[in-house]
């Protein structure tokens, strides 16, 4: 339900139904059968957004409406954790989200998954239930203090929430945040807005003495996940997490002075950092000396149309040069930049 209000609320493309046009190649890390689903038709990407927000505003919903509505919800539930695992690797965000899906079902529901007759476990755990049912021993102090306790449990989670409940309710929502020192009870929320075209760091390398020479040859570093080379596939991770491909996704929509991890990364593979390029899939200059300049140019990257040109060409993207990233720096000129925020500089292998 937060995440559904939020997508209400933060993008008009939720509201008029476009959202899907755009998700699927500019999610994160997008994988192969992300896009095969960008070229799906117009009227598909309709039903897509139309769906996300039965299953997020209303499906919540079904949990007070009994039993068959419940189960109906968990089923709901998990078949849309299981669709969006299928279409983009966002992590374990999605498989943490079936868990409390799981509760939806009771024994009944979950019956014919365990053999039935004389003797079975499930015929054992019939008979103690019926047994405990027939039991009613008087409550002991133990019983009592448990029940206490829960009971005070249940009272601070409805305190603590109610802040989360207003938030809920304000047209001003906030996504991602929490409300208390302990982070007990906090809101969140995913894809609140959808970019609308792709963007790429791509860091690059030259062992070329003068960065601005004409024949100065620049050589790009491939990350594990996130786009790059045209030709490579798209990825296939989940629930994996590459934290510092997503990273460079979110940096992609800002400038390095917002981002000066980034620079520090360049420090690193100026130094060919080994802990650094064990994050990476592939290091242009192994076996060679460490560059003497990197740099990041900005692309804006987008999925080749299959039956196409470049799709024929063996490309999965289409890419295109915006302008630079951040300029060419070698080490040296990067010493004082790392000693003013204290980091240690990183020493040439």
């Amino acid at each position: 339900l937060l995440g559904g209000l939020i997508k209400i609320r933060g993008d008009r493309c939720w509201r008029d139904l476009t959202c899907m046009d755009f998700h699927y190649e500019t999610q994160p890390v997008p994988n192969p059968v992300a896009y095969y689903l960008h070229h799906s038709p117009w009227w598909f990407h309709r039903f897509e957004t139309l769906s996300n927000h039965f299953i997020e505003l209303l499906v919540p919903f079904f949990l007070f409406l009994g039993r068959r509505a419940c189960i109906i919800h968990g089923v709901l539930q998990i078949l849309f954790q299981a669709i969006l695992i299928v279409s983009g690797n966002l992590s374990f965000l999605n498989w943490l989200t079936m868990v409390p899906s799981l509760a939806c079902f009771d024994d009944a529901a979950l019956g014919f998954l365990f053999p039935s007759g004389p003797g079975s476990l499930k015929d054992r755990v019939l008979q103690m239930q019926s047994e405990i049912q027939g039991a009613r021993p008087k409550p002991r102090f133990g019983s009592v203090v448990r029940r206490a306790a829960n009971v005070s449990l249940g009272v601070l989670l409805a305190w603590l929430s109610v802040p989360v409940v207003l938030n809920l309710l304000s047209s001003r929502q906030v996504m991602n945040t929490h409300f208390n020192s302990l982070h007990i009870v906090n809101t969140y929320g995913a894809f609140g807005s959808i970019t609308k075209e792709r963007t790429e760091v791509i860091l690059q390398g030259t062992a070329s003495p003068n960065a601005s020479a004409p024949d100065a040859v620049w050589e790009d570093y491939e990350f594990k996940c996130k786009p790059g080379n045209p030709s490579r596939r798209p990825c296939l991770i989940s629930p994996y997490h590459y934290r510092l491909d997503w990273l460079m996704w979110f940096a992609a929509f800002q400038t390095y002075e917002h981002n000066d991890w980034i620079l520090h990364l360049a420090g690193k593979l100026l130094a060919s950092d080994a802990e650094a390029l064990s994050l990476l899939a592939y290091n242009p200059f192994a076996g060679r000396p460490p560059p003497r300049w990197v740099r990041g140019e900005h692309y804006r990257y987008k999925f080749s149309r299959p039956g196409g040109r470049h799709a024929a060409e063996g490309k999965w993207w289409v890419r295109k040069r915006i302008g630079a990233y951040f300029p060419p720096l070698s080490l040296e000129e990067l010493r004082p930049y790392f000693r003013d925020r204290g980091w240690p500089l990183p020493k040439p292998l």
